[in-house]
């Protein structure tokens, strides 16, 4: 998936910003909380028994319980690339579970592992959930092949995902070349075309704004750093933002206060989609599906 400079994504600086800030991501988990609510309401309509259920982005795992609850015989596991998110869903415990690369929590199996290489074998899973993992990738191509690697032909991924829109009041705040400061995020339509082309079909999208509101910027800006969620463009300014820049964001960014609030925007994505059988093998040769012939058909009568 070719993307523009500003859809470059840091990967070391997302891992680095999780793992900092993994004791204090659950305290300002709002928009998760409420994207993961949303996304549960949508299995309601979906008929699926799910063996094996994957977790992706999993962070300190507080969709394992709504997970394990809705499907009780299900086998969970969690997966994030962040260390210490994972060890908060589960605390090692003696040496032997500091040294495991495998931990439980509330029955789910959990791993420190990147999406684009799991520690799972092919066609072992039923379901993918992934609740805001997906905007932290630059191209998810590669993540949603290698879900679809492990999922079994008929499995079934749920994602949410941020939109273009997301923080649109707080990058418009900064002046035109500070902007990436502010985190970029791929339009809906781009990841409908990127879920066809890893091997999945019937993909479902839809879009909802989630506004949330704040008394001042800073304490939108304390949410963001204490959630890991600051920019993580690999073309972000590198240095400090001058008081001159700041004032100028302030003011800009007041003049958008309504009813006492200001307002920051979060353009939330859902979709969902069916690993279809592959048409081609793993080195590139087609796969031809034969089918019984009807005995009755081509006969003289």
């Amino acid at each position: 998936m070719n993307q523009p400079a500003d859809f470059e994504i840091d990967r070391r600086a997302v891992r680095r910003n999780f793992s900092r800030h993994a004791a204090t991501v659950d305290s300002v988990s709002v928009l998760s909380r409420e994207v993961s609510s949303r996304m549960a309401e949508r299995l309601d309509y979906i008929r699926i028994e799910p063996r094996r259920i994957i977790d992706a982005g999993c962070g300190t795992g507080m969709d394992l319980a709504e997970l394990a609850r809705r499907y009780p015989t299900a086998e969970i596991f969690g997966i994030d690339a962040a260390l210490p998110a994972i060890l908060r869903a589960r605390p090692a415990r003696g040496l032997l579970a500091r040294i495991n690369p495998f931990a439980r929590a509330n029955g789910a199996l959990l791993a420190c592992a990147d999406v684009e290489r799991l520690p799972l074998a092919s066609g072992t899973a039923s379901m993918v959930w992934s609740n805001l993992m997906f905007n932290w990738l630059d191209d998810p191509l590669p993540g949603l092949k290698e879900l679809g690697r492990v999922l079994e032909v008929g499995g079934m991924v749920m994602f949410s995902t941020l939109g273009p829109d997301t923080l649109k009041e707080l990058r418009s705040s900064f002046p035109e070349t500070e902007q990436n400061r502010v985190h970029r995020f791929i339009d809906m339509h781009d990841i409908g075309d990127v879920l066809v082309k890893a091997g999945f079909g019937d993909p479902v999208m839809d879009m909802q704004m989630i506004t949330l509101t704040y008394a001042d910027l800073d304490d939108l800006l304390r949410d963001l750093r204490l959630g890991g969620t600051t920019s993580a463009a690999r073309n972000r300014p590198k240095g400090l933002t001058g008081r001159g820049i700041w004032r100028e964001v302030r003011q800009r960014y007041e003049a958008m206060r309504c009813e006492g609030r200001l307002p920051a925007t979060f353009e939330v994505v859902f979709g969902h989609a069916w690993k279809i059988p592959p048409k081609t093998t793993a080195d590139g040769r087609s796969v031809i599906q034969f089918r019984p012939r009807d005995d009755k058909q081509g006969k003289l009568s």
